[in-house]
C-alpha cells in the first residue's frame, strides 16, 4: 500500500476519492503509529483511491520526515494553529471526501469507512464522530475538558438551533467542495466551532456517529482549557450577535 501512496503523491492518478488530512505538531513519537491505523487495504478493496496529507505545523522534531518516509504527502504550514493547519490541508487535498483527525492516536481512525458511510449514501454533508454518544476510555479526556466541552456544545446548540452532542470532536468527514464553500478563516481551536456554525448557516446536514475516544500517545496535549474555551465562546458570540443582520 505504501507504493500506492507514493503513486498518488507523484500525481499518477487523476481521480482521488478520499483524502485523510492530519495536522501534526511535534508528534514524531506517534505519527507513524497513527498513520498505520488508516484502513488503507479496506479502502482499496472498495475500489477507492486515497491520499494521506500530513500538515507539519512547524514542528521542531522529525514529524514531517517520518510521515514522508511512511508515504504521506507532507505540506508545511509555518503559521501554527489548529485552524491554520487544517485550512492548508484542505487546500492541498484532492479527494472528493476529506476525513480529518488528530495525529495523537486518540481517534478510531481504523473506523474511517464507517464515518464516511453517511456521505457515500447521500445521508449527510458532514459526519462527526461523537465521543459523548460513544465511549471515552479512562484517561482519554480530563474531567475539566468533559465539562467544558459539554458547556460549550450546549451554548452552541442554544445560539444556533443545533442538536450536536460533541461540537469539538476532531474526527470528522465531509465533501471537500462543501467545506471549501464555507469560507472558513479561524486560525485556532475555534475552527472546530466555525465548521459547525457555518454549516448550519448553509443548511448542510450534519450527522453524528458514536466513537471510542482513546488516551493520547506521544507529546502533551496542545489544548489549553481556559484560553481555548474562552476563544470558542467569544467566537460563537461574535458569530451570533456581531454580524450585521441581512435584509
Amino acid at each position: 500500500m505504501r507504493e500506492n501512496l507514493a503513486t498518488l503523491r507523484e500525481g499518477k492518478l487523476d481521480h482521488i476519492d478520499l483524502s485523510f488530512v492530519i495536522p501534526a505538531l511535534n508528534e514524531e513519537s506517534v505519527i507513524c503509529t497513527t498513520l498505520n491505523q488508516i484502513p488503507l487495504r479496506k479502502i482499496r478493496n472498495r475500489g477507492m483511491n486515497c491520499e494521506v496529507v500530513v500538515v507539519d505545523n512547524a514542528s521542531e522534531d522529525r514529524t514531517g520526515e517520518i510521515a514522508r518516509k511512511w508515504g504521506a504527502t507532507v505540506v508545511l504550514e509555518k503559521n501554527r494553529g489548529y485552524g491554520n493547519a487544517y485550512l492548508r490541508g484542505y487546500s492541498e487535498a484532492r479527494g472528493e471526501i476529506i476525513v480529518m483527525f488528530d495525529a495523537d492516536g486518540t481517534y478510531p481512525v481504523e473506523n474511517s469507512l464507517h464515518l464516511i458511510r453517511p456521505l457515500l449514501n447521500g445521508e449527510a454533508d458532514i459526519v462527526i464522530g461523537s465521543r459523548l454518544r460513544g465511549k471515552i476510555l479512562p484517561g482519554a479526556m480530563p474531567f475539566v475538558h468533559k465539562i467544558g466541552n459539554r458547556i460549550l456544545t450546549f451554548i452552541l446548540n442554544m445560539l444556533f438551533g443545533m442538536r450536536i452532542s460533541d461540537a469539538h470532536s476532531g474526527f470528522r468527514a465531509f465533501r471537500r467542495k462543501a467545506i471549501l464553500d464555507l469560507g472558513l478563516q479561524s486560525p485556532g481551536m475555534e475552527f472546530a466551532s466555525e465548521i459547525i456554525i457555518k454549516s448550519a448557516e448553509k443548511r448542510l446536514k450534519i450527522t453524528e456517529i458514536p466513537i471510542t475516544y482513546r488516551p493520547r500517545l506521544g507529546s502533551p496535549p496542545k489544548l489549553h482549557t481556559l484560553r481555548d474555551g474562552w476563544r470558542h465562546l467569544i467566537f460563537m458570540l461574535k458569530e451570533r450577535f456581531g454580524k450585521p443582520k441581512s435584509k
